[in-house]
């Protein structure tokens, strides 16, 4: 039975020195974001380098999220997730020298920003495994949403910070400075406990993801969640965050400024509200068909986005859209988890992983190339459109006998 009091999870100890720590690498891998997002726009000036932003990032994800699983179940994940933590670090780093140095060549752009997506695929099925020795199923599902609000706390306070530290020391001295925020969830890794003995597999890469398709065939929580997760991903995913700077120059922010930075807040400021609200009360138990129609609100309000021309309220349906976004997709990841076999949890949350972070590869397609065709506000709204076709034509089937 879930545990339906306010904020179970963080009554645990080890969860909140866990939250805080990954909600502070979450800040700083969005720190990272807001600069280097903001030096290639100015340098460059291509939505063609955007979506590839976003190709580059996302498709380590898609290749590689059962393989990091599968190592979640086989390795200690602590190491795992210090790996990922290691290689955000490092491309920090690459940013700084090459800012400094005015060095910064598309090519070098492209291969930091392949790097960060690798740095990424070790870290989230690992860490999603980790929460398992932290707390106890009653408590999962506001762990799984407390830790999708630490996403979303460090995506908040990341454009805030990234754009205050742009403008007082330049993204050269902010970005070196921001390896240094990775570091308590590093350190805090090395001293806590890990009781779970891994499990003696062989770790069988492509293998590992037929044998997890497998494990989960025809099961009527699981399958739609990870295609609801893929859908969203694939249609609209994150994409318009890497052309945020084009947005904020359309709705006359046009200067690395705070309202540059709060546009990027505003769907972070959402989700966090989500979090904290949800938790406080205790709402939206976790079911599919709740998850199926908050994705589709949510496709409404990024629709809605694409079309504004005014900037108060692009605010403020970003704010909704974060709003809606965290609802579904932290109820999505906890059915998943909950329903997971347990000798199987790392390969088939790497493979939830694949479609909700993976598929965001191709969103990198239909709304930054597709923007280089007929304009990013065009190439978003229709996206969101396909993608409330796609939610509603799942919901439906699901509820077929």
């Amino acid at each position: 039975m879930s545990d339906t009091r306010s904020f179970a999870a963080l009554r645990h100890p080890r969860f909140r020195a866990y939250f805080l720590g990954s909600a502070l690498a979450m800040m700083a891998d969005s720190i990272e974001h807001v600069i280097s997002y903001w030096i290639i726009f100015q340098k460059f000036q291509s939505p063609a380098l955007g979506g590839f932003a976003v190709l580059a990032h996302w498709l380590p994800f898609l290749l590689f999220s059962v393989y990091s699983g599968a190592l979640a179940d086989r390795y200690d994940p602590r190491r795992i997730i210090q790996i990922g933590m290691a290689l955000f670090m490092s491309v920090s780093l690459g940013w700084g020298l090459l800012f400094l140095t005015d060095a910064l060549e598309m090519w070098h752009a492209a291969a930091l920003l392949v790097l960060h997506g690798f740095a990424g695929v070790f870290w989230s099925p690992a860490a999603q495994v980790f929460i398992h020795e932290v707390v106890d199923e009653p408590r999962l599902h506001s762990a799984v949403r407390l830790m999708a609000t630490a996403r979303w706390l460090g995506l908040l306070f990341g454009p805030a910070v990234g754009g205050a530290i742009l403008l007082a020391v330049g993204p050269a001295y902010g970005v070196l400075l921001n390896t240094l925020i990775y570091l308590p969830l590093v350190l805090w890794l090395w001293k806590t406990p890990y009781a779970k003995k891994p499990a003696p597999r062989q770790l069988r890469a492509l293998a590992d993801i037929a044998a997890a398709l497998r494990e989960i065939s025809g099961h009527r929580v699981i399958v739609p969640m990870i295609l609801l997760a893929g859908g969203t991903s694939l249609l609209v995913g994150n994409a318009y965050h890497a052309q945020m700077p084009e947005f904020a120059r359309d709705l006359g922010h046009a200067h690395a400024d705070l309202g540059y930075s709060m546009l990027l807040g505003a769907d972070a400021a959402g989700a966090l509200v989500a979090g904290l609200l949800l938790e406080s009360r205790g709402l939206l138990p976790p079911r599919a068909s709740t998850a199926f129609a908050l994705a589709m609100l949510w496709c409404v309000a990024i629709a809605a986005f694409a079309a504004i021309t005014s900037y108060p309220l692009a605010l403020a349906v970003l704010f909704v859209a974060g709003f809606l976004e965290l609802s579904f997709n932290a109820m999505a990841q906890t059915l998943v988890q909950l329903h997971a076999p347990a000798d199987a949890r790392g390969r088939v949350i790497g493979l939830y992983a694949m479609s909700a972070l993976g598929m965001r590869t191709f969103s990198g397609v239909t709304v930054g190339l597709g923007g280089q065709l007929i304009g990013i506000h065009w190439s978003l709204a229709l996206s969101a459109g396909m993608l409330f076709v796609l939610v509603l034509s799942l919901l439906l089937a699901t509820r077929s006998p």
